[in-house]
């Protein structure tokens, strides 16, 4: 990811946290950690965060391997279950902590098998980091695109070996995980993707060399793209001229939709974080579960 990209979303997640006084802060309330949050995704909303019960559902940690790498992951699925209907649930940029897993868990109670891989594990660990501008520099601006289509097809693979149907896969990122949903929405056999609030324009590097929009025309899945229309780091035109590419696209390409939530900023759905807003939250999540079951992957 380019760097200039980093810091826009940088801003967009903590605006006015790029001084001294807010990296005080978050070392400060790093105590939280013990909840299971990544330190650099502070303060912690406790009154809004959810916490979904594994009841009911075989969860917890997992790996499998990728070109000789162990890559961790979070699953989560209806216990007792198998031939489920799999989704590929691509973290923010604070990787796979609690929220992350929450959503897997949400997931697998609407009879999923969910599963979150730690796509930073080669670069390092961004659950260490205290400082946000250090952890996007040192770890996120690392991870090749290569590396993440890789490590979902293992993810996929996974799946398929514990109780995923390999024909019904979709993808639901959310932030950062949003452009890998699109990304991914155009490489593999995926037959839905759901991106939150996921760039679509940005400028090309060795590590990042296309962006959504450039692979607009190829879509193999269709794409339900949800966004704030005040995202301070997504602006409105980069979403209108994707769907300017998308209608000159494959089938999957033109039946992708947007839903723009209005006086709706960026991580709307993250709802341990002061950012989150309830009303588009659980439409969003109303329509992705409504998405995916349209799409044949329910």
């Amino acid at each position: 990811m380019p760097s200039h990209n980093l810091t826009t979303e940088f801003n967009s997640l903590f605006p006015g946290e790029a001084n001294e006084q807010g990296a005080t802060r978050r070392t400060a309330l790093k105590v939280a950690l013990g909840m299971g949050y990544a330190a650099t995704a502070l303060p912690i909303m406790a009154q809004t965060a959810v916490k979904t019960s594994s009841e009911g559902l075989r969860a917890g940690e997992t790996s499998f391997e990728v070109a000789g790498f162990n890559v961790p992951a979070y699953f989560a699925a209806p216990a007792g279950q198998s031939n489920l209907p799999v989704v590929l649930v691509v973290q923010e940029i604070f990787g796979v902590h609690e929220y992350i897993a929450d959503v897997c868990r949400r997931f697998a109670k609407a009879g999923y098998l969910a599963i979150a891989p730690e796509l930073y594990a080669r670069q390092g660990d961004p659950r260490k980091y205290t400082d946000i501008g250090k952890m996007m520099a040192e770890v996120v601006a690392k991870v090749p695109d290569a590396q993440v289509m890789a490590d979902l097809d293992g993810a996929v693979r996974w799946a398929a070996e514990n109780g995923g149907d390999r024909a019904r896969v979709a993808i639901n990122g959310f932030c950062w995980g949003g452009r890998i949903a699109w990304l991914y929405a155009a490489q593999a056999p995926v037959k839905a993707a759901v991106a939150w609030y996921g760039r679509v324009v940005g400028t090309p590097n060795e590590l990042s060399p296309k962006n959504p929009i450039d692979l607009a025309l190829q879509m193999r899945a269709p794409v339900l793209g949800l966004y704030g229309e005040k995202d301070g780091g997504i602006p409105l035109e980069s979403l209108e001229k994707m769907k300017i590419e998308l209608a000159k696209g494959t089938p999957a390409a033109k039946a992708s939709q947007f839903v723009t939530f209005p006086d709706t900023g960026h991580a709307f759905h993250a709802d341990y974080r002061p950012s989150f807003r309830q009303g588009p939250a659980d439409e969003g999540w109303t329509r992705c579960l409504a998405w995916l079951k349209a799409n044949g992957v329910a």
